[in-house]
């Protein structure tokens, strides 16, 4: 299951820890959001322990979604040890997120 990321708990899991970590940035209200929720959901298993892949609420995470400045959702960020190597905003296919995955490991 795709790892539910916080305000809370982003620092600590994103900006503190080493790797790549992928972060889908939606809304329960968001149609493509759930489109792309089933591509993210076989990812993060894909890549179980080898890159922390999650969700992150913008409806109930409000300063992480500021930091990042996201404006529309879907948005998926990869970050590498805490800094931003992507982003890609609206739906997309898996095989588009997978490659970007790849690149950054």
């Amino acid at each position: 299951m795709a790892f539910e990321f916080t305000d809370a708990n982003f620092k600590e899991e994103v900006m503190d820890t080493e790797g790549v970590a992928v972060i889908d940035f939606w809304a329960e209200w968001c149609g493509p959001c759930r489109v792309i929720a089933p591509v993210i959901e076989e990812l993060s298993h894909e890549y179980d322990g080898k890159v922390k892949i999650g969700k992150l609420n913008v409806d109930f995470n409000p300063e992480v979604s500021f930091k990042f400045n996201i404006r529309s959702i879907p948005t998926i960020l990869i970050l590498k040890n805490g800094e931003v190597v992507d982003r890609h905003v609206g739906t997309t296919t898996k095989k588009v997120l997978a490659d970007k995955i790849e690149a950054q490991l």
